[in-house]
């Protein structure tokens, strides 16, 4: 997949992630560069499970979520660039740096997730990430994920 190729709908993530709802946190693949960078989406909505007590409200999504959603379109992105492994391996968070919170998530918004390849050792991916609302900067982190089975 390159970055003029079709999206990926959650049915064809499904096939890459292990995550099914409602811990799927990713919605859309719009744009990918094998190797180098992916752009998931990731629509809030009110019916979301963590709104029931993460704010009673005052909804507003849970930061570590937010990593999450960003380990999980980078675990595609690792997938789409290593293509050939066979088995596929599954490949776990293994380490959040810098994470920065700059303004709440809240239904209704609209995430766009960025993670960016910074290096690949011995399987291990370490991903620069920012999630994006409205063109504002809302999270940034540095991810370390690690294959696993």
């Amino acid at each position: 997949m390159t970055s003029d190729d079709t999206v990926l709908e959650a049915t064809a993530i499904m096939k890459y992630l292990p995550h099914r709802y409602p811990f799927l946190l990713i919605d859309r693949i719009v744009k990918c560069t094998p190797g180098e960078q992916i752009t998931a989406i990731k629509n809030v909505t009110m019916n979301e499970p963590f709104f029931q007590g993460h704010f009673p409200g005052n909804p507003v999504m849970p930061g570590v979520l937010i990593i999450e959603a960003m380990a999980q379109a980078g675990g595609v992105l690792s997938h789409l660039s290593d293509s050939g492994l066979k088995p596929r391996p599954l490949y776990f968070l293994a380490g959040v740096d810098d994470a920065r919170f700059r303004r709440p998530v809240t239904a209704g918004d609209q995430l766009e997730l960025v993670v960016r390849k910074e290096k690949v050792r011995g399987g291990m991916w370490r991903y620069g990430c920012e999630a994006f609302v409205a063109g504002q900067l809302a999270v940034s982190a540095r991810i370390l994920c690690a294959p696993g089975k």
